[in-house]
C-alpha cells in the first residue's frame, strides 16, 4: 500500500463529495455564513435552479456537512442551510489540501519556464 509520501500527488483528502463545482460552490457560501442562509439567497449566490441546488445540498446533508431546516416564516413555507460543525471542519481540511495543490502547481512552474512562457505564468490568487 503507497503512503503519502511515495504518492505526494495524490491529494488524498480532495474531498470528492465537497470537490465538485457546485458543491464547493455551496460550501464557500455557507462557510461566509455562519449563520446560514435561506434557500433562495444560497441559489442565488450558487447560480444555480432550485433543483440543482436541492439534489446537491441534499447529497452534503446526507454526509453531514449541511443542515437543512424547514419552517414557516408566516403564511410561507422557508427553508434555510448551514453548515454543521463536522461540516465546517471537513471543508477547512479541504482547504488545506487544495491550499497545497496550488502550492505545489505553483513551485512547479517557476521550476520549468519553457512550459510557463508557453501557457502564461501560473499567478495564485
Amino acid at each position: 500500500m503507497p503512503t503519502a509520501s511515495d504518492a505526494p500527488f495524490s491529494y488524498d483528502g480532495l474531498d470528492r463529495v465537497i470537490h465538485e463545482k457546485a458543491r464547493l460552490s455551496v460550501m464557500t457560501s455557507l462557510i461566509s455564513h455562519p449563520d446560514g442562509l435561506a434557500f433562495n439567497e444560497l441559489k442565488k449566490l450558487c447560480g444555480l435552479t432550485d433543483g440543482n441546488l436541492s439534489r446537491h445540498v441534499q447529497v452534503l446533508a446526507e454526509a453531514g456537512l449541511v443542515a437543512v431546516h424547514k419552517g414557516y416564516e408566516g403564511n410561507r413555507p422557508h427553508t434555510s442551510c448551514a453548515l454543521t460543525p463536522a461540516g465546517r471542519e471537513r471543508f477547512l481540511d479541504y482547504l488545506n489540501v487544495l491550499e497545497q495543490v496550488v502550492r505545489n502547481a505553483s513551485s512547479a512552474a517557476e521550476e520549468t519556464p519553457a512550459a510557463s512562457s508557453r501557457t502564461g505564468k501560473f499567478k495564485p490568487a
